[in-house]
C-alpha cells in the first residue's frame, strides 16, 4: 500500500506531501487541485508504461505543467504585506513525483533540457534523477537503485554498487530501461506493480458509448477504461469472481433487478431484467445513470484486484439514490485494493467518510498553491541530481 504521495513543481503543487490510506477520499472546491492530484498519479503509472513524455506533451509540455508561482512563499507574501515576487532561484526548475510504502519508495525528478538549437525534440522533458529505496524513507543506506543523468547503478546482495547503464537516454526511466529480472530485479518488480495500477475517469454512457454496443467477448479480468468490454467483464466475474457480490450490488441499487449476458455466436450483449417489465432491457436501452452504475460495479468487482485503483468523480451522471450503493461498493473494493476516490459529491463524501478506514484529504488553495487541510505532512526526502 502506498503510504505517502509526494508531488513538487507540478501545476498548483509547489511541494505537497500527503498520506494515503487503504481508502482515500480526495475532496475540495473547484480549482483546488483534485484533478491535478489524479493526473499526478497517472503520470507515475505512465512512467512505468514508457508514456511519461507523451503524457506531459498531451498536457502542453513540461513548461505548461510546471508550478507557476514563486519558488518560496514568505510570510509577508501570505499576509499580503508584500507582493508575490519570484526572487532569485536557489534550486533548478523541476517537476518531481514520488511515493513510498512500508517496504520501499520511488521518486523521479524531471527538468528542462539544455538549449537544443535545431533539435526538433528540444522541448522534451529530461529525467535528471531517480531513486528506488527500501523502507519508508530515502537514506543513503536504503537506496537499492539510483540514476543521475544517464548513469544507473544498483546495489547487489552484498550491499556493493554495480553499474548497469552509463548511457540511459534522458527520456527513458530506469524503471523501464533497466528493469531486468536478472541484473535489477527490484526495478523489474516495481515496474510490474506500477503497471497493475488502474484508473477510471470520464466513463461514457452517452448514446454512442462503447458499453452500449455488443462486443466480441473474451475473458476479461479488468474492465477497460472506457467500459467497452462491460459484458465480457461481467460474465468473467460471474465465472471466476464474486458472482454473489455482483448480484447483490445490482439488487442494492435496483431492488428485484438482475443483470445477464446474452451470448450469440461469440458476441456478448449485457441485458437487465427489472421488476415489473415483461422483457429484458439491453445495454443500448438503459438510462445513462443505470449504465454508469453497472460499469462502476464491474470495475470494482474485478476478479484480479489491482494494488491501486483510482477513480475520478465516479458520481458524475448518477442519480443521488445510487450514491449510497456506490459507496458500499467502493468500501468493499478497498478490502482487496488500495482505493483513491476524487469527488465533488457531498452525499458520496459523507458515505465514504463514515467508514473507519477512510483517509480524507481536503484540498484548498492559498496564493495559487494547493494545500491539504488538517493533515500533517509525512517526512520526505527527494533524490539529489
Amino acid at each position: 500500500m502506498i503510504e505517502t504521495l509526494a508531488i513538487s513543481g507540478y501545476r498548483s503543487f509547489r511541494d505537497l506531501i500527503v498520506p494515503l490510506g487503504q481508502l482515500t477520499l480526495v475532496t475540495g472546491p473547484n480549482g483546488s487541485g483534485k484533478s491535478s492530484l489524479y493526473r499526478a498519479l497517472r503520470l507515475l503509472a505512465d512512467l512505468a508504461e514508457d508514456r511519461l513524455v507523451a503524457s506531459l506533451a498531451s498536457e502542453g509540455g513540461l513548461e505548461s505543467t510546471l508550478w507557476a508561482g514563486p519558488e518560496r512563499i514568505s510570510r509577508e507574501m501570505l499576509s499580503g504585506d508584500h507582493e508575490v515576487q519570484g526572487g532569485r532561484r536557489r534550486g533548478p526548475i523541476a517537476l518531481k513525483l514520488g511515493f513510498s510504502a512500508f517496504d520501499k519508495g520511488y521518486a523521479v525528478d524531471l527538468g528542462l533540457p539544455q538549449s537544443g538549437g535545431g533539435d526538433p525534440f528540444a522541448r522534451d522533458p529530461q529525467i535528471k534523477a531517480e531513486a528506488l529505496w527500501s523502507g519508508e524513507a530515502l537514506t543513503r543506506g536504503a537506496v537499492m537503485a539510483e540514476r543521475r543523468g544517464g548513469h544507473v547503478r544498483v546495489r547487489d546482495d552484498r550491499g556493493s554498487w554495480r553499474d548497469i547503464r552509463q548511457d540511459l537516454e534522458a527520456f527513458d526511466s530506469m524503471v523501464v530501461g533497466c528493469a531486468d529480472p536478472q541484473r535489477a530485479p527490484e526495478l523489474a518488480i516495481l515496474r510490474e506493480e506500477m503497471r497493475r495500477w488502474r484508473f477510471y475517469d470520464h466513463i461514457r454512457s452517452d448514446r454512442d458509448a462503447p458499453a452500449r454496443r455488443p462486443q466480441v467477448g473474451t475473458r476479461t479480468v479488468a474492465l477497460a477504461s472506457d467500459g467497452a468490454d462491460l459484458a465480457a467483464a461481467w460474465l468473467t466475474i460471474e465465472e471466476i469472481g464474486d458472482a454473489q457480490g455482483l448480484a447483490e450490488a445490482v439488487d442494492d441499487a435496483f431492488p428485484g433487478a438482475a443483470v445477464e449476458v446474452a451470448v450469440d455466436s461469440g458476441w456478448f450483449t449485457l441485458q437487465m431484467r427489472q421488476k415489473g417489465l415483461l422483457r429484458r432491457m439491453t445495454a443500448a436501452e438503459l438510462s445513462d445513470g443505470t449504465l454508469r452504475y453497472l460499469i462502476w460495479v464491474a470495475a470494482l468487482a474485478s476478479p484480479r484486484p489491482p494494488p491501486l485503483l483510482v477513480l475520478n468523480e465516479p458520481e458524475v451522471g448518477l442519480h443521488p439514490d445510487l450514491l449510497a450503493p456506490l459507496a458500499r461498493r467502493l468500501i468493499a473494493a478497498a478490502e482487496h485494493s488500495q482505493v483513491v476516490v476524487v469527488t465533488h459529491s457531498q452525499p458520496l463524501i459523507e458515505a465514504l467518510a463514515s467508514d473507519a478506514g477512510c483517509t480524507r484529504l481536503r484540498l484548498s488553495k492559498r496564493m495559487g498553491e494547493t494545500q491539504v487541510e488538517d493533515v500533517e505532512s509525512p517526512a520526505w526526502v527527494w533524490p539529489v541530481r
